[in-house]
């Protein structure tokens, strides 16, 4: 690992060096493309953001996009690992459940059977599970991923200058309150009916010490506590596989936090729910550390984690008669980037690992 590590360092410091003698244009494609993928596979793709509501990608470019952008930032220029990827995600996450959105701690809006379910000392821990590691995943992990396989030769290198920065803290700091005015006073106040919510003050405080927590063990002293064990990656196939298991089952335990199944006992759904997150903790890590893990696989575990996604995601709600435009154009963005998953997966399988 070693010298893995090291040899990545001298990448990085080289593609750095290119980068300055990039124009501007060129410099800022991977962290443009960047800010664009993050919300679209996590909000446009699987059809949480649809149609008829496509006014709010922009708002979702500033904090989803550019929040994945600073994290893959201060993660490469670190010289870290996806580790602390992983936990800077779980930062944003929080972020967004807690302070922004409030989505998991204000009564859910979406009741399926009409009950609430799986909430307990004002937290929807249910809903809570769900959405951080869905977030983590969809929004930053698979995001990065596929950006630095299309920029195959910055993969190392740092995106950002100074201005960069500037510009990406700025537009974060403005789309928030916007993402939250917009859900918290209009879409559940007017859209959905919801009697107004504010969050305690004890889940603010406890919100950012999770992040300051987890931040600092993202990028202090601990973060190089240890290096995990190399495991033989599974068949790029096999991974493209499980990629798809896990959206079926996460889509699974999304409708159950709406209360699909209100006679489940939460238990019944929050552990299976740990179990899974537990599973890919301790083998992803290792896989990605082995010599063999190739760009083939990265490829392979996103394109059957989001195809089975976007297939998934039709059985929320979308009526191709009376939304039909919304139906419509899920149907159609869809299916772009499922056949533009085809020429990514044969490009890159002629790659070596790295």
């Amino acid at each position: 690992m070693d010298g893995l590590e090291s040899a990545n360092q001298k990448r990085g410091v080289l593609a750095e060096s290119a980068n300055q003698k990039r124009g501007i244009l060129s410099r800022m494609a991977p962290a443009f493309t960047l800010m664009l993928l993050a919300p679209l596979m996590a909000e446009v793709l699987p059809g949480a953001t649809r149609f008829s509501s496509i006014f709010v990608f922009p708002i979702e470019m500033a904090i989803w996009g550019g929040g994945a952008v600073m994290i893959r930032e201060l993660v490469r220029r670190g010289r870290l690992g996806w580790g602390s990827i992983v936990l800077l995600a779980l930062c944003l996450a929080i972020a967004e459940e807690f302070l922004i959105q409030q989505t998991s701690v204000a009564p859910l809006v979406i009741r399926i059977q009409g009950v609430e379910y799986g909430r307990a000392l004002g937290i929807n821990y249910v809903y809570l599970l769900w959405a951080v590691v869905y977030e983590a995943v969809l929004v930053v992990l698979l995001p990065v991923m596929l950006t630095e396989m299309l920029f195959p030769s910055r993969r190392h290198a740092p995106w950002l200058t100074a201005i960069g920065w500037v510009v990406h803290v700025l537009l974060f700091a403005l789309a928030t309150p916007l993402a939250w005015y917009g859900w918290t006073q209009v879409a559940r106040i007017k859209v959905f009916h919801q009697a107004p919510y504010s969050p305690p003050l004890a889940f603010v405080v406890g919100a950012l010490a999770a992040i300051l927590v987890l931040g600092f063990v993202a990028l202090g002293p601990l973060r190089r506590a240890g290096s995990p064990k190399p495991l033989t990656p599974p068949a790029p196939t096999l991974l493209a596989l499980g990629g798809a298991a896990w959206a079926a089952l996460w889509f699974g335990l999304e409708v159950i936090a709406f209360g699909a199944l209100p006679s489940l006992p939460p238990a019944m759904a929050v552990g299976p729910g740990l179990a899974v997150c537990a599973a890919l903790a301790t083998t992803l890590p290792g896989w990605s550390a082995h010599s063999e893990w190739s760009d083939r696989h990265r490829a392979w575990l996103i394109a059957g984690t989001m195809i089975a996604t976007m297939a998934i995601f039709f059985l929320a709600g979308f009526d191709p008669v009376n939304g039909a435009t919304d139906f419509w154009f899920k149907a159609i963005v869809d299916a772009i980037a499922t056949i533009l998953f085809v020429p990514l997966v044969a490009k890159v399988s002629r790659r070596p690992a790295s």
